[in-house]
């Protein structure tokens, strides 16, 4: 301890030394035309380079001298300015919308990737640059966006989630404002949960995740909302086929605080509603989503963001049968900063996830619950030493409180026995720090080290278990008592090394573990999958990931080209036994679960077209994903549900005039591992399946192609409207959603299989409009 400590004072003692003699000039990047600050623009003077952090500061500390400082983002347009620093000076930017400093139809698709930079399986979209991607029902949809990226695998149609370099849906960390989501999905996986119209800036990591983010093994999907125009009122809005929305945003007073408030609801059950049979206009389908935030500035240090998010969705079959589920969250920032080097971020955060089944049948009448509520406290601290060093540390410390499953009979006729799995408390906890260091002209690295500790709390009863998975003990808590806790070191190291101007290679390494998991025993996800906690049985996962890439700019920086490959070990997976049965009693669900390993491995080729009136991208996907679990599969190797060899997406946007738009996108990949029947057996006249090799077959092929077209109605000083049309699956593919297996109408001894569809041309139409 004492030689750590040791070694951490000469670190600071050297930063401090290095920083004498020299000036630093720092300040916030913000848009000219609404207030709103600027993430990622990247501020250079000279040879020396830095990005704005979250909330569009930067700080540079440089010999005295005369310079230029030049602002570059690709949403605006480029800002040099002559400085001369002989003293620690603050320098606020304006930065010009880059459609208003260009008449001439110019696009711009990315921001870009820097070839020093060590982050690597990164990529960074606003909404505004997947505008024009055609979707489903021509709802602007973020998440779906970031699926034709390689490495980020779509769930399928109809199911919630996405995979990223084989993890499952449950291992990706998704974030609104700092807010964790856990179930980021609308009308079954159809929509996500993101508004695109309240959004700022989506950023996705595959790898080489920095040390402030931990929790989740495969990903990161940091998702800020906009802060609101502190220049003008705005209003805009759309109306779709299925959908409508409103966003309001505007200053509370000019210059200082402003205001957002967005909202939108699906109204497929009006239409529903005029049908003549009772069997259908007594159904319910509907989303509805509202996001709100406020921000104030206090003075020329401090800042406060107050964010929410509320999303339900509701599906009913009249009487019959309910379906809610939903996401709440809220989140309170305070920025502060110490001085021209130091700023600070202090967040309280609350996140609510639940869902409720409601199943009224004769007797049968009962409903089913889950719910999981998180209370986070987070610090963090933003340290810039020198030109050279970027130093981040800081803790966060989160409370959970699950339920994961609980089945209640309703009213006094109703056969069904109340049924609860056992409720789970506890307290995780993170402290990180990480620096990015430019070591010199060529090496630029960032280092850094997180450590995890997870408390699982009373009250409640755990167990022991036996070989076969039966219960051999039982050990009782009182309310707050410490059961277990799991402490875990999370190393992260990344590295860049330009080859030249145009090229360069990077490496990473970074282990993580997650302590909360979601368990399904279904072929596909869906929000009645259920979260649950470690206890002294469910270990926490832990994933070490390894990755190296290649990256080049090309023709002027028109095109880039990323290749990235990488290797991923999982401890402690988590799958159901066969034929498990979560709510037939009220057993531990420990007793259903066991418990393996797993590997995934793949490369990913992405190339882009980043200028110019025709933009888009190519990426391909070759990816192995298995897991080996004793008690599965004769304890041999198995593809997990997720494995797929290939997966391709090709996305074009063409700027015709500036009126028209054009775009298309086509994707394919290997179809899905499955489990089929290896046989069956009657009993008591009715067929019963059984099964042998876990996922060792495949469902068909996938592939699709969209096409979209946007019309620019009027574009005036403060109105603006436009028409948006788009054709899902343009050639009519019948996908496989599901395939069933029955017995032949003419031969009950031969076994059929039988595949359900969704989605064939699906057409759409929306209009949308702005105002000030």
């Amino acid at each position: 301890m004492k030689s750590t400590f040791c070694l951490l004072l000469h670190l600071l003692l050297f930063l401090s030394l290095s920083a004498q003699h020299r000036f630093t000039i720092s300040g916030t990047v913000k848009s000219a035309s609404k207030g709103e600050t600027v993430i990622g623009a990247t501020v250079s003077i000279g040879a020396y380079q830095t990005k704005t952090n979250d909330y569009g500061f930067y700080s540079l500390t440089l010999p005295p001298g005369n310079y230029t400082l030049t602002v570059s983002n690709v949403a605006f347009a480029t800002y040099d300015q002559s400085v001369t620093l002989n003293a620690n000076k603050t320098l606020n930017i304006d930065l010009m919308d880059e459609a208003q400093a260009l008449d001439e139809v110019v696009i711009s698709s990315n921001r870009g990737r820097s070839l020093k930079s060590p982050q690597m399986g990164m990529e960074q979209l606003t909404p505004k640059e997947i505008k024009n991607v055609p979707v489903l029902m021509g709802e602007k949809d973020v998440v779906k966006v970031l699926q034709l990226l390689p490495g980020i695998k779509s769930a399928g149609d109809g199911n919630s989630g996405m995979y990223v370099r084989g993890g499952g849906a449950d291992q990706n960390l998704i974030l609104l404002d700092e807010a964790t989501v856990y179930n980021a999905s609308h009308l079954l996986g159809f929509f996500s949960t993101f508004n695109a119209d309240a959004l700022k800036d989506v950023a996705v990591y595959k790898s080489g995740m920095p040390a402030q983010y931990g929790g989740r093994l495969s990903s990161v999907l940091d998702i800020k909302m906009n802060d609101g125009n502190n220049q003008d009122f705005n209003v805009s809005g759309g109306l779709g086929l299925i959908s409508a929305k409103l966003n309001v945003e505007g200053p509370v007073q000019r210059d200082q605080s402003s205001f957002l408030i967005s909202g939108r609801r699906t109204y497929a059950d009006m239409f529903l509603k005029l049908s003549n049979d009772s069997s259908i206009n007594n159904n319910q389908l509907y989303f509805y989503d509202l996001n709100a935030k406020l921000n104030y500035q206090l003075g020329e240090k401090d800042r406060l963001y107050f964010s929410g998010y509320l999303g339900k969705d509701h599906l009913g079959f009249g009487d019959l049968f309910g379906l809610d589920w939903g996401n709440k969250t809220a989140t309170v920032r305070w920025n502060h900063l110490f001085n021209s080097r130091l700023f600070s971020n202090t967040s309280l955060i609350y996140s609510n996830y639940d869902y409720k089944i409601s199943i009224n049948s004769g007797t049968n009448n009962f409903d089913i619950f889950s719910n999981i509520q998180d209370y986070n406290l987070k610090q963090e601290f933003q340290w810039f030493p020198n030109s050279r060093n970027q130093v981040r540390f800081g803790l966060n410390s989160a409370y959970h409180a699950l339920r994961p499953g609980e089945v209640t009979g309703k009213g006094e006729n109703s056969s069904i026995n109340d049924v609860f799995l056992q409720k789970r408390y506890s307290w995780e906890n993170g402290l990180y720090a990480s620096n990015t260091w430019n070591a010199s002209d060529k090496l630029n690295l960032t280092y850094g080290l997180r450590l995890s500790t997870f408390s699982i709390l009373g009250a409640g009863d755990f167990y022991n278990l036996d070989q076969e998975g039966k219960v051999v003990d039982t050990m009782r808590y009182k309310k707050g008592e410490f059961v277990k806790t799991y402490l875990n070191l999370e190393p992260r190291l990344a590295l860049s090394y330009p080859l030249n101007n145009l090229s360069s290679v990077k490496a990473s390494y970074v282990r993580n573990t997650q302590y909360l998991h979601l368990i399904s025993n279904s072929t596909s996800t869906s929000p009645t999958d259920k979260w649950i906690a470690s206890t002294n049985i469910i270990k926490p996962g832990i994933s070490d990931q390894f990755s190296l890439g290649y990256y080049r700019n090309l023709n002027d920086n028109k095109y880039s080209l990323n290749i990235e490959t990488y290797y991923k070990a999982l401890q402690h997976q988590i799958d159901y036994k066969d034929g498990a049965e979560v709510y037939s009693s009220n057993n531990a669900i420990e007793t259903e679960l066991l418990f393996g390993k797993g590997r995934a491995y793949g490369a990913e080729w992405l190339l882009k077209k980043n200028t110019g009136r025709l933009t888009g991208w190519i990426s391909y996907t070759l990816s192995k994903t298995e897991r080996q679990i004793d008690g599965i599969n004769n304890n041999e190797w198995y593809n997990a549900r997720q494995d797929r060899t290939h997966d391709i997406a090709i996305v074009a946007m063409y700027q015709l005039n500036k009126k028209w738009t054009l775009s298309a996108n086509w994707v394919f990949y290997t179809g899905d591992a499955v489990t089929v029947p290896a046989g069956k057996y009657i009993i008591d006249d009715q067929t019963t399946y059984y099964y042998t090799q876990r996922n060792s077959y495949r469902m068909p092929n996938y592939h699709r192609l969209d096409l979209g077209a946007t019309l620019q109605l009027k574009q005036k000083k403060r109105w603006s409207s436009e028409l948006s049309f788009s054709l899902y699956n343009a050639y009519g593919r019948e996908n496989a959603y599901l395939i069933e297996f029955m017995d032949s109408k003419d031969d009950p001894n031969r076994t059929v299989a039988n595949q359900i569809s969704l989605f064939k041309f699906i057409p759409s139409v929306s209009y949308n409009f702005r105002f000030k």
